[in-house]
């Protein structure tokens, strides 16, 4: 049974930044892309950033583009979000997911098999 847990989110300053860290546990990490998402109130679930099993590509989406980056330590088993230059626009609850080992990055979330339960991010202005 694959288990992901987020942590890492919190209340910054616009401007500011933070890193969102994703542990799996239940199966060997290194097999599995990676995905981050994201939902604000009362908005869809939206793509975020997604990185290969190998860690060879990475896709982002155009809103986060240049300011995010998705890393993943297999050593660690733990993939990463590092987020800088927040806007108010970036407040949501972020979730880390899981595609079925070795598939290529997916960037809707119903290619995702497996989900972390969330952390908040919350950017004053």
């Amino acid at each position: 049974q694959v288990q992901l847990v987020e942590s890492g989110g919190g209340l910054v300053q616009t401007g500011g930044s933070l890193r969102l860290s994703c542990e799996l546990s239940g199966r060997t990490f290194g097999d599995y892309p990676m995905g981050w998402f994201r939902q604000a109130p009362g908005k869809e679930r939206e793509f975020v950033a997604a990185i290969s099993w190998s860690a060879g590509s990475t896709y982002y989406a155009d809103v986060v583009k240049g300011r995010f980056t998705i890393s993943r330590d297999n050593a660690q088993n733990t993939v990463y979000l590092q987020m800088n230059s927040l806007t108010p626009d970036d407040t949501a609850v972020y979730y880390c997911a899981a595609r079925l080992a070795r598939l290529p990055i997916g960037t809707v979330a119903d290619q995702y098999r497996y989900w972390g339960q969330g952390t908040q991010v919350a950017v004053s202005s």
